[in-house]
């Protein structure tokens, strides 16, 4: 195999380039703002509350979730130093609160659960070298991979409860009852936990006390059995079997998400399994109304995205997609609900993120689909998330996934901005923007998405250096907001892969990068990446070296942790010898372009010379490699 494909001296230095090597730069300047400011040397964050409840542990790990997956992009060494201390210390200081045990989460339900993972599979991901987190990964994923930890029933291949981990399955929802009184404005516009209960039919209900106090009973005793949103627990059993195959977790991720698959053989995924094994012995025979489930308070939001999350790993394990079929027909059942509507005139209950992101647009009619099913039947009618036909698509690469999510992206009202200056602590939501470029009606999108990440982050800077008060009396969801962080764009562009499933996914990518000189991930310094075309042949990515001084060279490798495998490569260039033209003048001649076609067993090594471009058709052979955590510097 060359050493290089052929590259081409530029004449201009691609302004996406120039764009994307800034944001790299000023996200590590607001970053260390943000350490320095808002955390402790120990790694601990300032000002944390009391906890009063189970709830909380994610929000501790949540204002780094995504600062290992930048520093495996390209970011600093500096970065992942900081992102391990941060879960250390603040592993710490969840510990002293006596919310973890073994340094896990005594036990919480997985829509929280998955949030806090994404920051430690991050970091097992940009380091498996470090074997203090790979222990981590091995013993956290016992906790539900062996029944001995009180976490799984092998009998009836569920997980016990709604609440789970350290300490195995948790009686109910809390360690005493509260009454689910009215009075939790906060809590309205989700509606009523459990429907059903005679007497208590609006929210309202809920504000006599006798109500209150038998609602938040029967919540405490129907908490038992597995929920849907358990399904992302597999990302643990995932994270350790990266490391060395690990047969225990793979026939754990295939078993458990297989009975999940068994059960929604008939139609759509249940949301709740009893004790005994049946789905609905604990709501009156019914698929809906599980804890976090179809009824409440998310609906498809939580219940899709967690069955996503179980499919693609089961995916993982055994490169066999059938897992992915209980989320299309999912998808399809609540496109074939739809109705036309607005965001401005509905009452969908997680409207007000769907009002900034389309802004005037929410006044202009366009696609809503039920995310919930009650008693009444389908309702909770707002926008189709795209990041769950997005996710389909991406892994699949297949016809009707495509086709699934061009009718999803149809269905958003027409004037909406598809890069529009909006961000939310998934720190995603410019789907439609990226996937159109993909398809060739958007050619803009790169230059005007990193001109956006780059106001986020001014945005974010901006918050924090206005922020006079005490940064120890800073609100529990404050770090989050501000954390200057922003991977979306970046992901997309440089690594060819959507933003990260938030309630617990893997960082799966396209393309993986590492840095030859310094033997790490990511980009080398200088180096710009553009993937521009993604379908089942293969990608077409752009390596621009914006030094006019050093030199840079950047190994290649197939994506999704090396499921794929780079099998050709298809570079074109400039014949050689035509730059930097006769002396005394400012223009060079080009020389006639020509491609150079090779194979490629899966390791691409590009010398890319100052202010030079690498133009790449890589096949890749899907679902043919080993998947692993990756050593650079030598084999997974």
């Amino acid at each position: 195999m060359p050493e290089h494909p052929i590259t081409s001296p530029l004449r201009t230095i691609p302004a996406w380039a120039v764009l994307q090597r800034r944001l790299f730069a000023e996200i590590e300047e607001a970053r260390l703002l943000f350490r320095d400011r808002y955390t402790l040397s120990d790694g601990r964050l300032r000002g944390v509350a009391e906890f009063i409840d189970r709830d909380g542990v994610d929000d501790l790990y949540e204002p780094f979730f995504n600062w290992p997956a930048f520093y495996a992009l390209g970011g600093p060494d500096e970065v992942l130093a900081d992102a391990k201390r941060h879960w250390e210390g603040v592993t710490v200081q969840l510990a002293e609160a006596d919310m973890l045990t073994d340094e896990y989460d005594n036990g919480y339900d997985w829509f929280h659960q998955g949030e806090s993972l994404l920051l430690l599979a991050g970091i097992c991901a940009a380091d498996p070298a470090d074997t203090a987190f790979a222990d981590r990964a091995a013993r956290f994923a016992v906790l539900f991979t062996e029944p001995a930890k009180g976490n799984y029933d092998p009998e009836h291949n569920i997980i016990r409860a709604p609440h789970n981990g350290a300490l195995g399955a948790r009686t109910g929802l809390d360690d005493h009852i509260v009454p689910y009184s009215a009075d939790r404005a906060e809590m309205r516009p989700y509606g009523l936990p459990l429907h059903g209960l005679d007497g208590i039919r609006t929210w309202d209900d809920l504000a006599d006390e006798d109500n209150a106090l038998r609602m938040a009973e029967e919540m405490q005793h129907r908490a038992a059995g597995d929920i849907a949103v358990n399904l992302a627990a597999t990302s643990l059993a995932a994270n350790h079997w990266l490391y060395d195959g690990d047969p225990a977790s793979a026939a754990w991720i295939e078993r458990y998400v297989h009975g999940w698959r068994e059960r929604a053989a008939d139609g759509l995924l249940p949301d709740n399994v009893g004790p005994d094994g049946a789905v609905g012995s604990l709501h009156d025979g019914r698929w809906w109304g599980g804890h976090y489930g179809w009824a409440w308070p998310h609906g498809l939001h939580s219940v899709g995205m967690s069955a996503l999350i179980g499919a693609l790993n089961a995916a993982l394990v055994t490169k066999d997609d059938a897992a992915l079929d209980v989320v299309r027909t999912m998808l399809d059942t609540v496109l074939a609900e739809g109705r036309t509507g607005t965001v401005a005139d509905s009452t969908y209950s997680l409207r007000g993120g769907w009002m900034a992101r389309f802004g005037d647009a929410s006044g202009r009619p366009g696609l809503l689909v039920p995310y919930r099913h009650g008693a009444d039947g389908w309702f909770d009618y707002g926008p189709l998330q795209l990041d769950l036909p997005l996710w389909l698509w991406w892994w699949s690469r297949a016809t009707a996934d495509r086709e699934r999510l061009e009718r999803a992206i149809a269905g958003i009202p027409p004037t909406a901005d598809p890069v529009a200056p909006f961000r939310d602590k998934e720190e995603a939501g410019h789907e439609a923007g990226w996937y159109a470029y993909l398809r060739g009606s958007l050619p803009e999108y790169p230059v005007r998405a990193l001109e956006m990440a780059l106001g986020q982050v001014a945005r974010r800077t901006a918050m924090m250096l206005a922020d006079d008060r005490d940064p120890d009396a800073a609100h529990l969801h404050f770090w989050q907001r501000v954390n200057p962080v922003v991977t979306e764009v970046l992901t997309q562009l440089v690594a060819g892969a959507p933003q990260v499933l938030y309630n617990g996914g893997l960082g799966f990518t396209a393309l993986r990068y590492e840095d030859v000189d310094r033997g790490r991930p990511g980009l080398p310094d200088d180096v710009a990446a553009l993937v521009h075309r993604l379908d089942a042949a293969g990608i077409g990515v752009q390596l621009v070296n914006t030094s006019s001084v050093h030199t840079r060279t950047v190994r290649l490798r197939g994506g999704r942790f090396g499921l794929d495998r780079i099998v050709r490569v298809d570079a074109t260039a400039e014949e050689p010898g035509g730059w930097p033209g006769p002396s005394g003048t400012y223009a060079a001649p080009e020389r006639p372009r020509i491609t150079r076609s090779f194979d490629c067993d899966d390791e691409l090594v590009v010398l890319l010379p100052p202010a030079h471009v690498a133009e790449l058709d890589l096949t890749i052979a899907r679902a043919t490699g080993s998947p692993r955590h990756h050593f650079p510097g030598g084999a997974a």
